[in-house]
């Protein structure tokens, strides 16, 4: 128990039972007396009225009450601070204005906050009138009490969220949020300026657009926002980096010979996958590559297992044990439900898929118009043409088989255009196992869409393959010049590599602790580098003028989270305020104490 917070009770407490006590001896006193020696009941009054009267005195005279400290407040003007009205309450009060302010206000000039502070010392609370405090100031507010007038909210993109690292041929989702746009459309353009996706924003301004990388490196997209009339009202980069990695090692085995397999095989060659692919022609015979035994040893030589109905249950116990093993280990296996599965893929599956037939279904469209799609797919090659007339046409009808699944553990793994789960996959161990029903995406290559072929397949085999140990870093949000980025997670031996080729190591800060936060204060716009001997993570530094509204939202949300921060702690330590002074109630009951000695000995209760 903390013996300061109980102090005050336990003090209480003494005094109460002391003026009880008091109040006891007064009236055993009075009735003991004979009835002509009594004294009168306006002295026994007064008697047992200065007794409470000394033990508050007394109580306070040790525990004085605490004061309300009056602070000096400074006023701190930001970007924007001229479209705020000040309360009446701040007249007269000592005002700054840091280099974001604007020109013309009636505030003292200051480089930083810092400086601001050691100018006025006497200020104790800090009243920030604008978009609020950028990064280099935030610290300097330390444990004052702030408070936060802010701007009205710009209009345009308030909300972008950064794209991480994607690999060459994945859609990668731009998400954010547009304020004061009514009825916005959001259109984003890759870098050859062409628009691929467009959607209309939701009613709280979220929008979500989905592109494609292609080549490895560094790219710019743009986002644009236009209102109902079509006009531009904001606009801002999208920076995204596409990095190759090791392709994943897939070992398919075939249960009978079939277009779909043969147009994967197409595929994987042509996008440089290592596909081991065995197809049985039944009585012992088999085509393709060399047959493997289904060991510890040869799965960890894999990535992915890909296997169909008839193989599946052509497996053994044994096999399907080591399987399951090598799962729980890392690998990923999917299985191409094309036909009924055995008990024993059921159990290895743990999906519980129900339903029999065959169904037809249809994938969404990869863009909202024909003129975004053929963005989309590009020009193509000398050796791998476009087909033109294919986007007019449209996706072909698909099928699949018309399972479903209830398992609460199910994620989806790919959805027709209606949104229906067509293929899932739930986590084993360390590994993943996915089932997927389409029997012929094969005709999407044969209709012209290639492209939507190797897409579909390799989001597919992304998300089940063995995940690479050597993982990247984070990407950091908003990085602008000049603005301290503030990475968390260093190591000892994190280095800064700008565009121009200057390393620069980033210092931990103690105070962070564990989280291992630093600072970092880009000069050159462009990508950047953040690495370490085991990981890397490349991230974009805007330019102070790339996205002025995305950037004002975000300084604006981070001000009105230090200020709610402030006014918690202000209101958790408003009883650890500093005490008032003791001797005015010392006197007081030095006075209370000298009369009720005079009312006692003066005229004795019995006379």
């Amino acid at each position: 128990m903390n013996v300061a917070a109980s102090l005050p009770l336990l003090l209480a407490v003494l005094l109460a039972l002391a003026v009880a006590m008091a109040w006891l001896r007064l009236v055993l006193w009075r009735q003991s007396a004979p009835q002509d020696r009594r004294s009168s009941s306006t002295r026994f009054a007064l008697l047992c009225l200065l007794q409470p009267m000394i033990a508050l005195l007394l109580y306070f005279t040790l525990l004085p009450p605490r004061q309300s400290a009056t602070t000096g407040t400074l006023v701190v003007m930001t970007a924007q601070a001229d479209r705020v009205a000040l309360p009446a309450t701040l007249q007269g009060q000592p005002r700054v204005a840091l280099p974001e302010a604007p020109a013309g206000l009636d505030a003292e000039r200051v480089p930083d906050l810092g400086t601001a502070l050691r100018r006025h010392p006497e200020a104790h609370a800090l009243h920030v009138v604008g978009t609020g405090l950028e990064a280099r100031d935030r610290d300097a507010v330390g444990d004052r009490d702030l408070a936060f007038s802010a701007a009205p909210m710009p209009t345009g993109i308030v909300q972008l969220a950064p794209v991480d690292v994607v690999v060459p041929g994945a859609t990668f989702a731009v998400t954010g949020r547009v304020h004061g746009v009514p009825q916005a459309t959001v259109v984003l353009r890759d870098p050859a300026g062409q628009r691929i996706a467009a959607t209309v924003v939701d009613r709280q301004g979220g929008f979500r657009l989905d592109g494609l990388a292609r080549l490895p490196g560094p790219s710019s997209f743009r986002v644009e926002v236009l209102d109902a009339t079509r006009k531009l009202m904001d606009a801002a980069t999208v920076p995204v980096w596409t990095q190759a990695t090791p392709a994943p090692r897939v070992w398919a085995l075939a249960g009978a010979p079939n277009a779909e397999w043969k147009y994967l095989r197409r595929w994987a060659t042509d996008a440089g996958i290592p596909l081991h692919l065995q197809v049985s022609l039944g009585g012992g015979l088999q085509l393709g590559d060399a047959p493997l035994p289904m060991t510890a040893d040869t799965l960890r030589r894999f990535d992915l297992v890909l296997l169909d109905a008839r193989s599946a249950a052509a497996l053994g116990e044994g096999q399907r044990a080591a399987l399951v093993a090598a799962m729980r280990d890392g690998l990923g296996v999917l299985v191409r439900t094309d036909g009924a599965l055995a008990p024993g893929v059921q159990r290895m599956l743990g999906l519980s898929l129900a339903g029999n037939g065959e169904a037809e279904f249809q994938l969404p469209r990869p863009a909202p118009d024909d003129d975004a799609w053929r963005a989309r797919r590009g020009a193509g090659t000398a050796d791998a043409p476009v087909d033109a007339d294919a986007v007019p046409a449209g996706l072909p009808t698909l099928t699949r088989q018309a399972l479903r699944t209830a398992s609460p553990d199910a994620i989806p793994l790919l959805r027709t255009a209606d949104g229906t789960a067509t293929a899932w996959w739930r986590a084993e161990g360390r590994g993943r196992i996915g089932a997927w029903t389409p029997t012929d995406t094969y005709t999407l290559a044969l209709a012209g869409h290639a492209d939507t072929h190797a897409t579909l397949w390799s989001q597919a085999l992304g998300t089940l393959a063995r995940s690479s140990p050597d993982a990247t870093l984070t990407a950091l949000d908003d990085a602008r010049v000049s603005q301290r980025v503030s990475p968390c997670g260093l190591a000892d031996d994190a280095r800064v590599t700008a565009p121009d080729g200057t390393v620069t190591r980033v210092q931990r800060d103690p105070a962070t602790g564990a989280t291992r936060c630093g600072g970092y204060w880009p000069r050159t716009v462009g990508w950047h580098h953040l690495a370490t001997d085991r990981t890397t993570a490349p991230f974009f530094v805007r330019a102070k003028d790339d996205a002025p509204h995305l950037h004002a939202a975000a300084v604006r949300e981070q001000t009105q989270r230090l200020a709610s921060r402030s006014r918690t702690a202000a209101a958790a330590s408003a009883t650890e305020g500093p005490r008032g002074p003791a001797w005015p109630w010392f006197l007081g009951w030095l006075f209370a104490a000298g009369l009720l000695w005079w009312l006692e000995r003066r005229r004795p209760i019995a006379a």
